[in-house]
């Protein structure tokens, strides 16, 4: 069959994302600020300058005439769908997000946007952020507010000891300190 007979779908099913970044069911996507703005940019960016050179290399080698075996046309037109699927999916996260102005907050307590430091069951130190589920960034020790360290710590105090449950068993946290700071 030819491809030109074959359907495209603009289906949620191929904005399919792994499990580490879906958001649960009715849930708002929590973002820092700066979280945000990366975003809008990302979107800014794919809306007014990447598509429209994409679209115009694609009106041009459909221009060209056959285009069955036009390389510029074909790829092209991968490419816009690619580009426009990217679009939908952070137009929907956008409209889901909710923007935490976290950054000077005052207190000992583990909410979103909370830098933690902690002290882990194997006696290391570790310092991490907590951060929306599209801002994770494991080397520089971001981590999602849904991700099963997050959830242990979340309304801790300083000082507490949390136990954190995985497939190795059971790891004993301990939280030496709690501080709001910008993240970038």
């Amino acid at each position: 069959m030819s491809k030109a007979f074959t359907r495209e779908t603009d289906s949620d099913a191929d904005d399919a994302l792994p499990a580490d970044q879906q958001l649960p069911q009715s849930s708002k996507n929590y973002l820092t600020p700066a979280g945000w703005q990366r975003i809008k940019d990302e979107l800014y960016h794919l809306v007014h300058r990447e598509r429209p050179e994409i679209v115009s290399i694609v009106s041009w080698a459909a221009s060209n005439g056959d285009r069955s075996e036009n390389g510029d046309y074909l790829y092209g037109k991968k490419r816009m769908r690619e580009i426009d699927r990217r679009i939908r999916f952070l137009t929907k996260r956008l409209e889901l997000a909710e923007v935490v102005h976290s950054a000077g907050r005052d207190s000992d307590q583990v909410f979103f946007g909370a830098t933690v430091l902690l002290l882990r069951g194997n006696g290391q130190e570790q310092t991490v952020s907590i951060v929306g589920v599209d801002e994770i960034d494991l080397p520089r020790n971001r981590i999602s507010w849904i991700s099963p360290l997050a959830r242990v710590l979340l309304k801790a105090r300083e000082g507490d000891s949390v136990v954190l449950r995985g497939p190795e068993g059971d790891e004993d946290i301990e939280i030496l300190e709690v501080r709001y700071e910008v993240l970038d």
